[in-house]
């Protein structure tokens, strides 16, 4: 919560019943959670009207248009890193046969022994 601990809260809790007294307490959590409300409902009014102006602009569709284009280029990346990795992977394949051969293929003490 807000990034407040347990003792920290406590501290808080303790300062504040120093500075109202017990019987002033629940009007001030009260008016704390007016403001709190009050705050919430302006910050998703500005949120809200944001939105419409965007819409109004036509730029949610161009933040649509643009995921859309990221998720192409993303595919389209994986593919060509896919077809990359793959080729790679014959290439050695058949370097490793063309090796194995040649080494087969020598004659004296340095061919291997199986």
């Amino acid at each position: 919560m807000f990034g407040i601990g347990g003792g920290e809260l406590v501290l808080i809790m303790f300062i504040a019943l120093m500075l109202f007294g017990s019987d002033k307490i629940p009007e001030v959590a009260r008016t704390m959670g007016k403001i709190m409300a009050q705050l919430k409902n302006a910050t998703n009014d500005i949120k809200s009207e944001i939105q419409k102006g965007a819409e109004s602009n036509g730029l949610d569709k161009t933040f649509q248009e643009m995921h859309g284009n990221f998720n192409d280029i993303t595919r389209n990346i994986t593919s060509e890193i896919d077809k990359a990795k793959d080729k790679l992977l014959t290439e050695t394949t058949t370097t490793t046969e063309v090796v194995q051969e040649e080494l087969d293929d020598l004659p004296g003490p340095i061919k291997r022994q199986n």
